[in-house]
């Protein structure tokens, strides 16, 4: 594993932590595969009971790094990206997410992939799928829908507008909002507690939650996918990256 995921086991609490905090914790090919490994060890570890993952005070993650990403696309099932998704999204013991600062594109799909999720009050969290000319990832398109409603969901997906921690709460997306502070030390307090219970109970009920969701969620992932890469490489996601890049305003006014 590379140091730019660090990785300590505390009374059977995993904590996998982002560590790129120049770069607001955004995420290279080479960390998605670090996370996939990570969670591929701690699932088969007996020693590991509970998952949390964590960032930095400013940054839980930033989304994609978009030059790494731009240099390497995803280009099937086997790509990093698609390998840390399958992992999160079948992970068999409870995860938890202790967010701070700014939550950006996977950084908030993947809080729909965990049990539980803590967030600090000044966190911000966006989607911005559309406005970089790509479409929602890691099975949001079903999850989101479900959890909070068609309303809600099209506002956060289709504006992709930066959005409050307390909106998260309100949406159902977190379990708590917390001062920027105290998030990790609940979230490692609730995930201590976590491993002391029955740890076969514990997985059995996740698997009972996730059974009637896992399947479709997998299936919403490859299916995201075989639009989202192809639409790397049209012009929309082009004039938008390239747009961000020169740090200016993109311009779409010529797309139909």
């Amino acid at each position: 594993m590379s140091e730019l995921i660090q990785s300590h086991l505390h009374e059977r609490v995993l904590t996998l932590r982002l560590n790129r905090a120049d770069k607001k914790n955004a995420l290279t090919q080479a960390m998605y595969t670090d996370l996939a490994e990570a969670l591929k060890g701690a699932a088969e570890n007996p020693e590991v009971r509970v998952v949390v993952l964590a960032g930095a005070p400013d940054a839980f993650t930033a989304g994609n790094d978009l030059q790494d990403f731009l240099k390497h696309p995803p280009t099937g099932e086997d790509a990093p990206v698609a390998r840390f998704m399958r992992a999160l999204a079948s992970f068999p013991k409870p995860v938890i997410a202790a967010v701070n600062g700014i939550a950006i594109g996977i950084g908030v799909t993947l809080m729909l992939h965990s049990d539980l999720v803590y967030v600090g009050k000044g966190a911000r969290l966006q989607m911005p799928f559309t406005n970089i000319g790509i479409c929602p990832e890691f099975a949001s398109s079903y999850l989101l829908p479900r959890l909070m409603g068609n309303a809600r969901a099209a506002e956060l997906v289709m504006f992709g507008e930066v959005f409050s921690a307390d909106k998260a709460l309100e949406y159902g997306l977190v379990n708590a909002v917390l001062p920027d502070t105290g998030v990790e030390a609940h979230a490692m307090e609730r995930a201590l507690k976590l491993a002391q219970q029955p740890p076969n109970a514990l997985r059995v009920t996740k698997k009972l939650m996730r059974r009637w969701s896992e399947a479709t969620a997998l299936e919403a992932i490859k299916v995201e996918a075989d639009h989202f890469i192809p639409m790397l490489g049209q012009g929309e996601a082009r004039e938008a990256m390239t747009a961000f890049m020169q740090k200016r305003k993109p311009d779409f006014s010529k797309f139909s």
